[in-house]
């Protein structure tokens, strides 16, 4: 891992990384986000593990099941894995919130890595999403993300996509740029 901290220019948020897997023994992964207004998330799931999120500065908006909640700062809401959940500042300030990720996943933080890096580099949208097929597979299946309803249709495609990228190399690619 480059650095503990992350910056996004496309969604222009930041994530510091507070506990690492390393530092938790696999326990836990604890991160902070600071998002400006407007910002969040698409609607998602992961199989692998729980997301516990804090609100520590302004009204934090999570989706959770399909009901938007607007936790106040020290309260939180748990994500457990398969549920539909979200992220998402209704404020017209930044918003601060810490993310419990657990059991830790060093793939998460690889994700963060390479998402982050690839919008760096120009190479996603303005929302943040990667611009070339592979290596928006490759960051589904690295960061265990999942995607409900119409978009749940193309997500065994995309899978089979990162099996085939991960052959070609090109995961092996993104981690060398972004991670090591």
């Amino acid at each position: 891992m480059k650095g503990r901290v992350f910056e996004n220019p496309r969604i222009k948020d930041k994530v510091t990384v507070l506990e690492s897997h390393e530092d938790t023994a696999g326990e836990h992964l604890l991160v902070e986000v600071e998002m400006l207004a407007g910002g969040g998330n698409a609607w998602h799931y992961h199989t692998s593990f729980d997301e516990e999120f804090t609100a520590i500065e302004g009204v934090l908006g999570i989706g959770l099941n399909r009901t938007n909640l607007h936790l106040q700062p020290g309260e939180k809401a748990v994500a457990k894995k398969g549920e539909l959940h979200r992220f998402f500042n209704p404020g017209n300030s930044t918003v601060r919130f810490r993310v419990k990720i657990m059991p830790a996943r060093p793939s998460f933080l690889q994700s963060l890595c390479i998402g982050y890096g690839l919008a760096s580099d120009g190479l996603t949208n303005k929302k943040g999403i990667p611009k070339k097929l592979d290596h928006l597979a490759c960051l589904l299946d690295i960061s265990d993300t999942r995607l409900p309803g119409f978009l749940s249709l193309i997500t065994p495609y995309l899978l089979r996509r990162a099996a085939r990228a991960r052959k070609r190399g090109v995961e092996k690619k993104l981690l060398e740029k972004y991670w090591a």
